[in-house]
């Protein structure tokens, strides 16, 4: 299974201009992916109607040929907004909805907490989605049988004048998660020279992978675009290893945890 990880520059507002950019940046990789692959869009790129955001990533899900982690929006629910996302197969059905739990800063302003992240199936592996800040809290990540794959749609914000502190802390949580679970972990963000009208974006896009012995390769910064091979049989090795000397926890009780 291969993941496809983005950090493209999008325009807070417009999201013709944002579709137009997120087909731009995954389009080398057409071809390249097939229906077990997943790839990932960022947190609230589409800025129009929840029917509109959902024909436009089914189309992209159809043309990209691979199951499409379609980033989020902020949808209307009766009264309220939530942010929400969806999973498209290559075929472009909906394969699960996701919401943002936890809205973060002045987001609160705009959002109500939604009531649950998206777990899906790849090829016999456990997927979770989790919006941006709602990666942060463990105790999101640790209410249900562990994943094999977190991936996060983000749109990180700093309030520092670079963004390098943000993305050393999305490094080192990304890569905590990663060897504290026993979890590949992905991320797609804005770049940090995207345009927000109050605040400056990151580009904490990246991979995490507990597997490694070297150091250095802990954590993969996507500058553009990057294609990852998930490579599950040295991740379940990981988790064996761990396991046999008592130092991991597989996750609550349930179907797949490691006890």
């Amino acid at each position: 299974m291969q993941l496809l990880l983005i950090n493209p520059t999008l325009v807070a507002g417009a999201h013709e201009t944002n579709l137009a950019t997120l087909r731009d940046v995954v389009a080398p990789f057409r071809g390249r992916l097939g229906p077990s692959d997943l790839a990932l869009l960022p947190e609230h790129h589409y800025f129009g109607p929840w029917e509109d955001y959902v024909a436009d990533m089914r189309e992209l899900a159809l043309w990209l040929g691979s199951t499409l982690v379609a980033g989020s929006m902020h949808r209307q629910v009766e009264s309220t907004s939530i942010n929400t996302g969806a999973v498209f197969s290559s075929e472009g059905a909906v394969v699960t909805l996701f919401e943002k739990i936890r809205p973060y800063a002045s987001e609160r302003e705009h959002v109500s907490p939604g009531s649950g992240s998206g777990q899906f199936s790849a090829s016999g592996r456990r997927v979770r989605v989790m919006i941006c800040a709602d990666f942060w809290f463990t105790d999101l990540l640790v209410n249900q049988p562990l994943p094999d794959l977190v991936l996060v749609p983000a749109l990180s914000v700093t309030r520092k004048p670079t963004p390098e502190y943000s993305r050393a802390l999305w490094r080192h949580t990304a890569v905590a998660r990663a060897y504290e679970y026993g979890v590949f972990v992905g991320i797609s963000d804005w770049s940090a020279d995207s345009v927000l009208p109050r605040q400056r974006t990151s580009g904490v896009s990246g991979f995490a992978d507990p597997t490694p012995t070297d150091p250095e390769q802990l954590f993969h910064r996507v500058e553009t675009a990057a294609l990852i091979e998930l490579d599950f049989s040295r991740l379940d090795a990981f988790r064996a290893d761990r396991s046999a000397r008592g130092f991991y926890w597989g996750g609550p009780p349930g179907e797949g945890s490691v006890r």
